[in-house]
């Protein structure tokens, strides 16, 4: 196998971003999206550009981009305008900046692109993909944002969901806390609802989860109600955004109760004990602003759901899932699959495979392989 390169690829962006979505100056007055190549061959382009896409997280040091250009493709690994910090991100701007990076390798002379959508980036291929072939969204659900209509997206042409959840929204609902009621008092707790009052026990009751999710539903709309209500407040105050914190949002049954989803998994979550992981700063939609809600937590607002977008997209999707994943459960991975209306489907079960494959050599030469078999099989 020849050695690889790596370059760094400075991708222009579609527009000038806002103050209100990126707190960098330098990166506004930049404009420009940063990704990472490894070439498959040092000397020249591969036919098959894989893209790595998440919304927010730096994909630029993806640990399977390596193992992407060994296979023969050159691997991506994009960033969009909030690399690291989707607290005022709306996943209208993600899809501007995926396809800025798509027109930019095709200008390239690329002939196959594949979208690898890993984790929330699952969903946000998704969403990319099903504008791209018919676009429709023509601003953010709390108003402003890009018309996607007037956008230049080209279309990829296979989609990788890997590792990935339904969408940030749901993802989003399934860790709310219920126990609740008070957005300001984190700790003035329902004992009722509490999936850590030890009184609830483990494994649960299903007439309580039952109740427990229908909670978790209900707090996310609450949630959504308020911003919508606090739209016409900013207008007439000439605000673009306002900023809030979400507390508990690290209260899903199955990161301790294993019998709910089963899989190969340990108990805990991605960000450590779940305790503090439903308070830490450090975990999934804790910062950020009303619009931003609107856009990609939201279970009622949010466009960035996956089995509802899938129905409508022609590119073939391969759905690729973990055995040992704590975030994305095997629930996830059926229900994108089951969401894909044509026959040009497929999906793979990486055994023993942890959300992330980091320090897996076996399971990232599985994926790979089930990969690439896949991507070859598509050639033109």
């Amino acid at each position: 196998m020849s050695p690889t390169r790596t370059d760094l690829l400075a991708v222009p962006m579609a527009d000038v971003p806002s103050a209100n979505e990126i707190y960098s100056g330098v990166a506004r007055i930049s404009g420009t999206l940063w990704c990472t190549r490894h070439r498959a061959h040092p000397d020249r382009r591969a036919e098959t550009a894989v893209v790595a896409v998440h919304p927010s997280s730096n994909f630029m040091g993806h640990y399977a981009l390596t193992a992407i250009a060994g296979a023969g493709y050159d691997a991506i690994g994009m960033t969009t305008r909030y690399l690291g910090n989707d607290s005022a991100l709306l996943l209208e701007n993600c899809v501007v900046d995926v396809g800025s990076v798509i027109r930019y390798l095709r200008t390239e002379g690329y002939e196959q692109v594949v979208l690898f959508g890993n984790s929330g980036g699952g969903a946000l291929a998704a969403l990319y993909q099903n504008q791209a072939e018919r676009p429709s969204i023509t601003s953010s659900p709390g108003g402003g944002g890009p018309d996607l209509t007037r956008a230049d997206l080209p279309p990829a042409d296979l989609l990788i969901l890997a590792m990935a959840h339904p969408g940030r929204s749901q993802l989003l609902t399934e860790t709310l806390d219920p126990s609740i009621a008070d957005e300001a008092a984190p700790f003035a707790r329902d004992p009722g609802l509490d999936m850590y009052d030890a009184s609830n026990g483990i494994p649960y009751d299903a007439s309580w989860l039952r109740a427990y999710r229908i909670a978790q539903r209900a707090r996310n709309d609450a949630i959504t109600a308020w911003a919508e209500g606090m739209l016409g407040q900013l207008a007439e105050r000439g605000i673009a955004d306002l900023p809030f914190v979400v507390h508990g949002v690290g209260a899903d049954p199955r990161y301790v109760d294993l019998s709910l989803d089963p899989n190969d998994r340990e108990p805990g979550t991605l960000w450590g004990d779940p305790w503090n992981a439903n308070f830490q700063p450090a975990t999934l939609g804790h910062f950020t602003t009303v619009r931003a809600w609107l856009s990609q937590w939201s279970r009622s607002r949010s466009r960035g759901h996956a089995p509802d977008l899938l129905p409508s997209v022609t590119t073939p999707v391969h759905v690729v899932y973990g055995t040992a994943d704590q975030s994305c459960f095997p629930s996830h991975a059926r229900e994108l699959y089951d969401s894909i209306p044509h026959d040009d489907r497929a999906l793979t079960a990486i055994g023993g495979g942890r959300h992330y494959l980091h320090g897996q050599p076996e399971q990232l030469a599985t994926m790979i392989d089930a990969v690439s078999t896949w991507i070859d099989a598509h050639r033109g």
